[in-house]
């Protein structure tokens, strides 16, 4: 039996999707033909409106509702500590943990020089612009990129652009709790916390 056109578009919609193989792709959509309609046009809604109503924090670039996002917004966060991550992924992870109540700065991607990817492609720029801010209350950087070999590379460049500058600001990497080549989005919390509590001068 020959799949009707409508259903194969949207399976091969939702196969574009990370993470997403073809039987998964196959279930979404079949299950959606289930779904009452006022479901999926709010659905539909929902995924026309998303970049509309999204916005990249003007100070630390995390995805928010507004120009600057909820975290940065808060009186309540230690504005002294900036846990510099590569993706909003996992500022999410991170603010579940419950564990750290600093700031957050994140660059969008690492250092990869086989993909073309340089400082000034990701937002290392601007977190040294923030550093050196004369308004600034920064005494500490967290760098919690994964620990990859481009994460690495990525917090060493950090590390000593920072040292050049010469201001004081403390820079920590994020400790034990996550095995080489593990993504920070999928750790559980207790790995988290372990991560951020044993934290070392970088």
């Amino acid at each position: 039996m020959k799949t009707p056109k409508s259903i194969e578009k949207v399976i091969s919609h939702f196969e574009s999707l990370p993470g997403i193989g073809p039987k998964s792709a196959q279930r979404l959509a079949f299950y959606l033909l289930h779904v009452p309609q006022e479901y999926l046009e709010n659905f539909s809604d929902s995924l026309r409106t998303l970049k509309e109503n999204t916005f990249i924090c003007e100070t630390c670039f995390n995805i928010g509702d507004t120009q600057l996002c909820e975290i940065c917004r808060s009186d309540n966060r230690d504005r002294s500590v900036v846990c510099v991550v590569e993706d909003p992924l996992d500022v999410v992870a991170i603010t579940r943990s419950g564990k750290f109540d600093g700031l957050f700065h994140v660059l969008h991607g690492v250092i990869d020089p086989l993909n073309s990817m340089g400082p000034d492609d990701i937002y290392i720029p601007q977190l040294m612009k923030r550093v050196t801010n004369n308004e600034s209350e920064i005494a500490e950087l967290i760098l919690a990129t994964n620990p990859t070999m481009e994460g690495e590379a990525t917090a060493m460049y950090i590390a000593r652009e920072v040292e050049k500058m010469g201001n004081g600001v403390r820079v920590t990497r994020i400790g034990r709790g996550l095995p080489t080549g593990a993504d920070i989005e999928f750790a559980d919390e207790i790995t988290l916390e372990r991560a951020l509590e044993s934290r070392r001068e970088y």
